[in-house]
């Protein structure tokens, strides 16, 4: 299953780039909002296999993730992979110049299952991927406006 998000972005793409790359910022939000992330500090986050271990409660469980960066383009984008209980979720991040002063972002995420119950739980979210990509539409959008700020 896939979502993906296209934003214009009034700003140059080095400084739309520094801010999608800003990982500790990220890791800072993901903290308040209850999430307990680590990140393996034997290599800086901007390098290829830097990766992140997240635990948070869901639905009444403690679900674990684990993240890892596997391409990043210095004022392209990067890519990353993460595992969580039978998915996996590839996610894109590109940019585009479209002038000096103006980026393309697109984010993309594709989910995959790969057992019997994961399967299941994208069918169920395929029920509800009209509102899913709405709110991910918003969140990119949302993201986006605060980088022109």
């Amino acid at each position: 299953m896939k979502f993906s998000s296209r934003e214009d972005i009034e700003a140059p793409v080095s400084r739309v780039f520094e801010a999608v790359t800003d990982f500790d910022r990220f890791e800072r939000q993901l903290l308040r909002r209850g999430v307990d992330i680590t990140r393996d500090e034997s290599c800086p986050p901007t390098d290829i296999g830097a990766n992140w271990q997240a635990k948070f409660p869901w639905r009444g469980r403690t679900h674990a993730v684990v993240a890892e960066l596997v391409t990043f383009e210095p004022e392209n984008g990067f890519a990353f992979e993460s595992r969580s209980g039978g998915v996996i979720c590839m996610g894109v991040v590109d940019l585009v110049a479209l002038s000096k002063s103006r980026t393309r972002l697109f984010v993309s995420l594709d989910l995959r299952p790969t057992t019997l119950s994961s399967r299941l739980f994208i069918q169920s979210l395929k029920l509800a991927k009209g509102s899913l990509s709405r709110k991910f539409k918003a969140r990119v959008s949302d993201w986006a406006a605060r980088i022109e700020t």
